[in-house]
């Protein structure tokens, strides 16, 4: 949100209190973490005693959550409500050591150092590795205060209100500001589908149901992550606007409503070392099972079928080799006008446990889609509503909207009956042999409710989306046991990564949205997701045949791959033969790569480093590579360049080294851009110099012994050795040790 007029100036009607100086510094153990420091920051240079008269301050805290993260919580009036911020499963005291002398305050928290100095102007600075990598000066921590009518952009304002009802327009704001240096570049904030470097944006952290062609977002997470070596998390969960070079072009800004502000500064000095401090702060990302990387075949949204249907579909697709790994059954499972109430239509699916142990037989894990909605048609809405268990606004009435589905109400998750209560039927679910759940919406959430803890509408709208699915969640890990977990969700926010595995939501069946489609996976990977997905061949339409082929290419050459539509099919035999052999060439490769691509995700669930990449991640230092959007890494060693047109033409980077093409064997030398052309069944794909890639023995599925008849593909490039873990999905781990000089490609 802008509230300035230029440098000099402020909006109409907006008046802004900043701190002026670093009045008093002391220490405190007043503090969330234990140690800390405590500013008062006066809105003007004390200069005389009366200065101190009807004058405002704001009053600074940092302390140390973890090591190489340090908070910062600046306040105005100290006496409001205070809001929960994110949930923080790696927050602790951490022993961080403070100090405060003449020449000002001092918090080390280990990789990241906090100053303070004394005085005017204010300067609160933060350092890695002995440099300063970002810091608040003037004019950056401010409270604003609006008059009625005050001209800040209110479209932008209304926007960031939109899913049901409004908020009221705050009145107060609270902002930082931190400093944005020459070359420096902003990543992240979430699933955000237009350029993957933030810099000149404005964006609003605020969950929408917009599709992936929009400004919106259905994962919206306030990090946001600096090539300079450092991250920042807005600990707030309720509406965040930032101007990323947008307003004061020499830094990044970030406000919410209220009188208090808190965020984190997040230590590298590498990207993977700040994901992995910030994924060790809000949560890691469990293992998820082996099966779950197969590939996931659906009955499209609104399109007609029933148990034949879904038998021809399998049947076909093992007639042909392609191998399924799990069946989804999308919204009309239950009967139209009901939904959600968790029964299968009886007129198209009169056996569902016999349906589902016959798939089971088929080894298939069956999926089912699931919202937390409850349609007024089905009588489990009058149940929930006389329990209490929906959202109900400030006269108690249920709160309803016909959008999506006829009266709707919606499940009121910060009531722990209502969440038993909505938990129960998934394990109803659960013991009639669904596998798993696609947890879509999550993002429509008003804000003129009350809820049952009495949380602030703004601040439950992003949250809601993280009670949601955690319920679910909690249920299949419950039941499976960890590793065997897996949901399909559709919206997030910060700590969201800790419920895998997530979609891009709806994109439409075209090239321009199968690019935004990748960058909003890349950026999702910058904010500490590790595992995506999206549907392949887009959702809204029905794709041509080169785009579904070209899609099918990418969309197996990721961690999840699910074919899945609106109001078609998207089994490969409904486009031509082409896509038949295509879908099948890149299901064999990927089962393949099972070995290469389990063991990246059991590193992801240890490190928190996402199983794709952003080349900006993994080539931090090469400048060719920050603005790289239409390639990535599968893991560490393989280099994806999705082809983007019908005609096959490809132009992409390949950083410095000898790369080796995994479907030729062909080796070319990186360091420069390069122009390929490649038949559906062909895209770029390298692999990284000297890289032993562990290879596997089957093509029929994802779960299988990769120990057996494994085969360790070195490739030119590399000297000495190397040590190859493989882990099987039963657990079993073994070191291999390769001799890198020895090429067999």
């Amino acid at each position: 949100m802008k509230f300035t007029d230029g440098f000099w100036q402020l909006r109409p009607g907006v008046t802004a209190l900043y701190a002026q100086e670093a009045y008093d510094i002391a220490e405190t153990t007043d503090t969330p973490d234990g140690p800390g420091l405590i500013i008062t920051a006066p809105t003007m240079a004390i200069a005389k005693r009366g200065d101190v008269l009807n004058r405002p301050v704001l009053t600074t805290t940092l302390s140390s959550p973890a090591e190489g993260v340090i908070r910062v919580r600046i306040a105005h009036h100290t006496g409001g409500r205070r809001h929960d911020g994110f949930r923080l499963p790696g927050a602790g005291e951490t022993g961080a050591s403070v100090s405060v002398s003449q020449t000002g305050g001092v918090l080390d928290a280990g990789a990241l150092v906090a100053r303070i100095a004394p005085g005017a102007p204010w300067d609160l600075s933060f350092e890695v590795d002995g440099r300063r990598v970002t810091g608040s000066g003037g004019k950056a921590q401010g409270c604003i205060q609006l008059a009625p009518g005050a001209q800040v952009d209110p479209g932008v304002v209304d926007n960031a209100r939109q899913g049901g009802g409004g908020a009221p327009t705050a009145s107060v704001f609270m902002h930082e500001q931190l400093d944005l240096g020459v070359g420096e570049l902003i990543y992240g904030l979430g699933e955000r589908f237009g350029p993957l470097v933030k810099n000149g944006q404005s964006v609003e952290v605020w969950n929408a149901d917009g599709g992936t062609s929009s400004e919106q977002a259905y994962k919206n997470v306030p990090f946001h992550l600096s090539n300079r070596g450092y991250g920042v998390l807005v600990n707030d969960p309720g509406h965040v606007s930032y101007e990323i070079g947008s307003e004061a072009v020499e830094r990044v800004q970030f406000s919410v409503s209220g009188e208090v502000l808190e965020y984190f500064v997040i230590a590298g000095p590498t990207p993977k070392e700040v994901l992995g401090r910030y994924t060790a702060l809000t949560g890691r990302p469990p293992v998820v099972p082996a099966w779950s990387y197969g590939l996931w075949l659906s009955t499209s949204f609104t399109t007609d079928y029933d148990e034949q249907t879904v038998n021809s579909f399998i049947n076909e697709m093992a007639a042909r080799e392609l191998p399924v790994s799990v069946f989804h059954f999308d919204c009309f499972w239950m009967r139209e006008f009901n939904w959600c109430d968790f029964e299968w239509d009886p007129r198209v699916f009169p056996d569902p446990e016999g349906m589902l142990a016959r798939l089971h037989d088929k080894d298939l894990r069956v999926c089912v889609w699931i919202n937390p909605y409850i349609a007024q048609r089905s009588p489990l809405f009058r149940e929930a509503a006389d329990q209490g268990f929906l959202v109900q606004r400030a006269d108690g009435s249920v709160w309803q909207w016909d959008l999506w589905q006829a009266g709707m109400g919606l499940v009121d998750f910060t009531n722990p009956d209502a969440t038993a209560w909505y938990q129960g039927h998934l394990r109803r679910l659960i013991a009639q042999g669904v596998d798993c759940f696609k947890t879509d919406f999550g993002e429509r959430i008003p804000t003129d409710v009350v809820w049952a803890d009495g949380a602030d509408p703004e601040r439950m709208h992003n949250r809601y989306t993280d009670l949601y699915n955690r319920a679910v969640f909690e249920v299949l890990t419950d039941a499976r046991g960890d590793g065997d977990a897996v949901l399909f969700a559709r919206s997030a926010t910060a700590g969201g990564q800790s419920m895998p595995v997530h979609w891009g939501g709806d994109s439409t069946s075209t090239f321009a949205s199968m690019a935004e489609t990748l960058r909003g996976g890349l950026s999702l990977a910058l904010s500490g997701f590790a595992f995506w997905s999206h549907d392949i061949g887009g959702f809204e339409g029905t794709p041509d045949a080169a785009v579904f082929k070209r899609w099918t290419a990418f969309g197996l050459l990721g961690s999840h791959s699910r074919f899945h539509g609106s109001s078609s099919y998207r089994v490969p035999w409904a486009f031509d033969e082409e896509a038949v052999e295509v879908t099948r060439r890149f299901t064999h490769l990927k089962m393949r790569l099972m070995p290469y691509l389990y063991q990246q995700g059991l590193d992801a669930a240890a490190t928190g480093v996402p199983v794709m990449r952003p080349m900006a991640l993994e080539f931090p230092d090469d400048p060719a590579a920050a603005y790289l959007d239409r390639q990535y890494m599968l893991g560490s060693s393989v280099l994806v360049a999705p082809v983007f047109s019908a005609e096959g033409t490809v132009d992409f980077y390949l950083p410095p080294g000898e790369w080796t093409s995994l479907l030729t064997g062909d080796t070319v030398t990186g360091g420069s851009w390069r122009s390929e052309t490649h038949d559906f069944d062909s895209l770029p794909l390298y692999v990284r110099p000297g890289t032993a890639l562990p290879w596997g023995a089957r093509v029929d599925g994802p779960e299988y012994d990769y120990h057996d008849c494994l085969r360790l593909r070195v490739f030119p490039g590399g000297t000495g050795t190397a040590d190859v873990t493989v882990t099987s999905p039963d657990g079993r781990s073994e070191t291999y040790r390769v001799d890198l000089e020895e090429i067999t490609g």
